[in-house]
């Protein structure tokens, strides 16, 4: 899956959440107001069901999950971090 899959997937997710407000790939939602608790876990949710990982409880921290860019960064690195354990 590349970054730009990925990227996709996320920015549709959080669109169809917020409508049509503008979010570009390194806009801080968070910051922007567009996320509340409740969308906080269906994003999480998200990002397990749609990249087959788990968010673990040390992954829960803001600027993983606070744009397109952070999302996918984090996506890609534990996808990364998962093949390089199933090949060692």
């Amino acid at each position: 899956m590349t970054a730009t899959d990925v990227a996709g997937q996320v920015h549709a997710f959080i669109r169809s959440r917020v409508g049509d407000r503008d979010i570009r790939a390194d806009t801080d939602i968070f910051e922007e107001g567009l996320v509340d608790s409740l969308f906080a876990m269906e994003l999480i949710t998200f990002v397990e069901t749609t990249f087959g990982l788990s968010v673990l409880t040390e992954d829960l921290d803001r600027d993983n999950f606070c744009s397109v860019h952070a999302i996918t960064r984090f996506v890609l690195g534990k996808n990364g971090a998962a093949a390089r354990r199933d090949a060692g």
